[in-house]
């Protein structure tokens, strides 16, 4: 049963620095990534000090994480920003260190909750295409390619076509959606 340590149950208060664009006019691309329900399978819950699969013993934390860097070798290029709940929860150097794939956590370069121009206990109440779509206007809009590989389709309803949903039960595991992700990676990022 795979599962990782929980740096702590409490979000570690976040002082606020002053924000810059983290993507540089050579990185006009993102890749926004959920974790729980698209790099494996149902969520993820503290139990003490581990984080542990919504069915131990059946479902591996990050099991789909080869089908992604899969899909991504062909766009080595494109950087990752976390839209995930771990990295709002547990920081984002730590959900960085816990993915499985060295490729994978080389392209981290962000999440969506920094920088956001508002008190960061409100993050967690925005649908989550509200919160991409900030972290979006806050890089500049224009001449950014983006896509978002998510479990959850609220807020997205102006930018489906930039969307790949993942039924929760499924995650990265579903071959419909893995053909999605890679036709809509050869659109966006080819």
């Amino acid at each position: 049963m795979m599962s990782v340590l929980a740096p702590s149950l409490q979000i570690a208060g976040r002082r606020q620095v002053a924000w810059q664009p983290i993507v540089t006019m050579s990185e006009r691309r993102i890749l926004f990534l959920d974790i729980d329900g698209v790099l494996h399978r149902g969520n993820s819950y503290v139990a003490g000090r581990r984080i542990l699969s919504s069915a131990p013993g059946r479902i591996e934390l990050f099991e789909f994480v080869p089908t992604l860097d899969d899909a991504l070798n062909s766009h080595p290029d494109v950087p990752v920003v976390l839209s995930s709940d771990w990295a709002y929860r547990f920081g984002l150097d730590y959900t960085r260190s816990q993915l499985p794939s060295a490729s994978l956590r080389a392209r981290v370069i962000g999440a969506t909750y920094q920088g956001c121009e508002f008190d960061e206990q409100f993050w967690p109440m925005l649908s989550r295409g509200a919160q991409v779509l900030d972290y979006v206007r806050r890089q500049g809009c224009e001449g950014l390619e983006w896509l978002a590989i998510d479990d959850r389709s609220d807020g997205f309803e102006s930018s489906r076509e930039r969307l790949v949903h993942c039924q929760s039960e499924c995650g990265l595991g579903d071959p419909a959606v893995v053909d999605l992700l890679r036709r809509r990676l050869h659109e966006r990022f080819s």
